[in-house]
């Protein structure tokens, strides 16, 4: 690619190097992080407690120029809690005080222990990158990404997000269990650490403009028509499930909207520029397509009955669509 390519792609894989060594074992879900970044989406963290979901975040913010921010999502939180909201000076007038939804990397955590009002809050920031309080709007930073975290088995006192709501996710990354040699890792990077002198210096962050340019590089890679026909027919077979067989036909009840199209294609060029190219192949897609429309596919009870979920319904449909040449 041309000008300065080369090293902004060595920037953010310095970047994702640095999170790596921050957290053993996650490479696909870094590599996942990073292509939600650049693709200027948000994203949607699953797993069971302990899988670093949290240190995840806090590594991308503290490797990269930014301003971090948490919201630990409970009960009784306030969508203003999250917006921020007017307060009343000793003068008589109004002053707006800016909440943590102003941060350039926010932590949205266990966003499903909130109740909807909240959820809907930080949820139309995500989509209209502004927030407006009494008439005014408020924009907010270009850099701007919330990386809400969920767990999968604690379902008692929380508020699942609705299917609209998820899909105003770019991605949905579930995080695994680590192997076990990558968890005998975990404990000796951990114990390094608390042996480590506080006053070692933190390497340099990298600078904001660095995901800017990649941006706009990202922006000249190439999408031949095949690649397109391609998005298309893998979101055609979850709407039209019928037509690729009785499988899809009993597993699908809803299948994914137009935003799966627009992630698949956001997504695919993004990883396509992370590997040095500057077009897309069906294999990109097919690298995006799970974390890109598992939570824009409703299943049908028999597809629980049939112990799939939205991962294997989704093999399936990448089994059954061909790419025309």
């Amino acid at each position: 690619m041309d000008g300065t390519g080369p090293s902004v792609r060595s920037a953010v894989g310095d970047l994702q190097s640095r999170i790596n060594r921050d957290i053993i074992g996650q490479e696909r879900v870094v590599e996942r992080i990073v292509v939600a970044l650049l693709a200027n989406g948000n994203v949607l963290l699953e797993g069971l407690p302990g899988l670093a979901k949290t240190r995840a975040i806090k590594s991308l913010s503290k490797n990269l120029e930014s301003d971090f921010s948490r919201i630990q999502f409970t009960p009784d939180l306030l969508p203003s809690d999250v917006t921020g909201g007017e307060i009343l000076r000793p003068d008589g007038t109004f002053e707006f005080r800016k909440g943590p939804i102003f941060g350039n990397l926010v932590l949205a955590d266990e966003i499903n222990r909130a109740p909807p009002k909240v959820q809907s809050a930080l949820l139309e920031a995500m989509e209209e990158r502004h927030v407006t309080v009494a008439g005014k709007r408020y924009e907010l930073p270009p850099l701007f990404m919330v990386l809400a975290t969920q767990n999968p088995i604690e379902q008692e006192g929380t508020y699942p997000l609705p299917e609209a709501q998820m899909d105003r996710f770019l991605m949905h990354i579930r995080i695994d269990y680590p192997t076990d040699a990558d968890e005998v890792k975990v404990m000796r990077l951990v114990r390094s650490e608390s042996a480590a002198h506080a006053a070692e210096a933190e390497p340099a962050k990298i600078p904001q403009q660095v995901i800017f340019d990649a941006r706009a590089e990202i922006d000249r890679v190439v999408t031949k028509d095949v690649v397109e026909n391609y998005m298309v027919a893998l979101i055609a077979a979850t709407r039209r499930p019928a037509e690729f067989g009785d499988k899809l036909k009993n597993w699908i009840a809803v299948g994914a909207s137009p935003r799966g199209s627009l992630a698949l294609d956001r997504c695919s060029r993004t990883y396509a520029w992370l590997q040095g190219r500057d077009f897309v192949t069906p294999e990109d897609v097919q690298a995006v397509v799970h974390d890109c429309l598992r939570h824009r596919v409703s299943l049908s009870y028999e597809a629980g009955a049939d112990g799939m979920n939205a991962d294997t319904v989704l093999d399936e449909v990448v089994r059954q669509v061909a790419v025309a040449v």
